[in-house]
């Protein structure tokens, strides 16, 4: 999971990176490692997300979403 505080950093590394300043290399590390960590964090949910999907089908039935790609 991650935080609002995180978030908050990944932004502001953003803004500074395209400000005339530019990021120092411990900054673009700390930047990649957070993203990493997001893009974990989403990847996460939205599996989270789709292994509680249901698919109705016409007739009334019902199939969880990761069971019905299976053949």
């Amino acid at each position: 999971m991650i935080t609002q505080a995180q978030i908050d950093r990944i932004n502001a590394l953003a803004k500074k990176a395209k400000s005339d300043e530019g990021l120092t290399p411990e900054e673009k590390e700390e930047q990649s490692e957070l993203r990493q960590a997001y893009v974990a964090a989403m990847r996460a949910s939205l599996r989270g997300q789709l292994n509680n999907t249901v698919i109705v089908y016409p007739d009334g039935s019902r199939k969880k979403l990761s069971d019905a790609g299976k053949k």
